[in-house]
């Protein structure tokens, strides 16, 4: 987990702060430093005019631009006269857009990224139409009024193709969301409330909302576990339990969880032919092995041209779904204890203990387009903080005083270390508690 946070994350701010070094070096502005990671220095070098170098605490990174206020807080230089090579030398319009080059380069890579895995993998989804047993719901469901074996046919008023459509951010972030729930032949409007996602936030509640009622079969088996010590076998089909006949995974699995530790006895179609095991499952009441879903899953596959449109899209949804997240958190409707992770939530909850290139690839993408978001907001010490005075000075003619500049920078400072240790802060106590 730590290695993909470590790596996902210094190539993203090497490219954001490559954003930077560029357009100031574009522009004519001496760049005194470049540095992924911050202090204590691993090693550095210098080419021309600029140290180029790794600090031991991979969380950031930053480049000193001659002239500039920045987390240096260097206010001997900047109580000497302007030189030509400095960024405070240079017209406002030019100092913007040094200061949005971080952030442009992250929503760019941000974009590769989404698009290449959307032409490399296309899109792997279960139709609304084959989930045709209906929902399994779980704790979370029944709480709204959601029911095992209800049918969902519409969300927010509207049909849908895709299954997971119904645990989708449009779902849980917009305000007065809905399903449309077809019961027994009962045709049903079920509320979901405004602040539900703060639920979904707990981890004590991860994974568990619906799912579709599938039926399956017997797929790998764990080496040395009770199921292929008995004789199980892949592609077997589960058809009872303890007598009592079944037909879907939720079903077997209600049963198994309520039988720890004991032996219990299987009717098996293993091709045609009907068997009988008696297997004792383990203390957390399993078998030992992965069942497949024997639901039929359908791929669309993409031309490059398509891909860069939905690629573009899915990697905006990133941004949207930020500015939907900060609207919940200002609301009230979700605590920022559950909202908010630090490196090691990040770590825990997206990157996962097994290294899977599709993952990490799509997790960087996720976070290069959540760098680009935070860095965008109007925080001094942000890119977006800078970039706001800039943009006031643009406006007005006015130039603030580099006394206003230092302790803009200062706040912005505190508030930035702030967050970051409560982030830190929260990820422990939610790994402990």
């Amino acid at each position: 987990m730590a290695g993909q946070l470590i790596l996902g994350l210094s190539l993203l701010v090497g490219l954001h702060e490559l954003g930077h070094l560029l357009a100031a070096r574009m522009f004519g502005m001496r760049v005194e430093q470049y540095f992924i990671g911050f202090p204590p220095r691993v090693f550095s070098f210098k080419k021309g005019d600029t140290e180029y170098g790794l600090g031991a605490i991979p969380l950031g990174g930053y480049v000193k631009i001659s002239g500039m206020i920045d987390e240096s807080l260097d206010t001997a230089q900047m109580k000497a006269e302007p030189q030509p090579y400095e960024f405070r030398a240079k017209p406002a319009w030019q100092r913007l857009i040094v200061m949005l080059g971080g952030i442009i380069v992250n929503v760019i890579v941000g974009i590769i990224i989404f698009v290449l895995l959307t032409y490399k993998n296309g899109n792997t989804y279960l139709p609304a139409s084959e989930a045709k047993y209906g929902i399994v719901a779980y704790d979370l469901a029944k709480q709204i009024g959601l029911r095992t074996g209800d049918k969902i046919i519409k969300i927010n008023g509207k049909s849908y193709k895709d299954f997971n459509d119904i645990r989708s951010t449009d779902v849980f972030l917009n305000d007065n969301s809905s399903y449309t729930v077809d019961r027994n032949g009962e045709i049903l409007t079920i509320d979901v409330p405004n602040d539900f996602i703060d639920k979904l936030a707990d981890k004590k509640n991860a994974g568990s909302f619906v799912e579709p009622i599938q039926p399956f079969k017997v797929g790998e088996l764990e080496p040395g576990k009770p199921a292929i010590k008995a004789g199980l076998k892949t592609d077997d089909v589960i058809t009872s339990v303890n007598g009592k006949p079944i037909r879907f995974y939720h079903e077997f699995g209600e049963i198994t969880s309520k039988s720890k530790n004991q032996v219990i006895a299987l009717g098996i179609n293993r091709g045609g032919q009907q068997i009988n095991l008696n297997v004792k499952t383990t203390p957390e009441g399993k078998l030992g092995f992965y069942a497949v879903n024997m639901l039929k899953t359908v791929t669309e596959e993409y031309t490059f041209g398509e891909a860069i449109s939905i690629g573009t899209q899915r990697a905006f949804q990133v941004v949207y779904d930020n500015i939907k997240g900060f609207g919940k958190i200002f609301r009230g409707d979700v605590s920022p204890s559950k909202a908010l992770s630090g490196p090691i939530g990040i770590a825990q909850n997206l990157f996962g203990g097994v290294w899977v290139w599709d993952r990490f690839w799509t997790v960087t993408g996720l976070l290069s387009m959540a760098l680009a978001f935070m860095n965008a907001l109007p925080i001094p010490a942000l890119d977006g903080g800078h970039s706001t005075i800039l943009l006031y000075e643009i406006v007005s003619g006015r130039k603030p005083s580099d006394s206003f500049l230092e302790a803009a920078q200062k706040v912005g400072m505190v508030l930035l270390l702030g967050l970051m240790a409560f982030a830190i802060f929260n990820d422990v106590f939610k790994a402990v508690f």
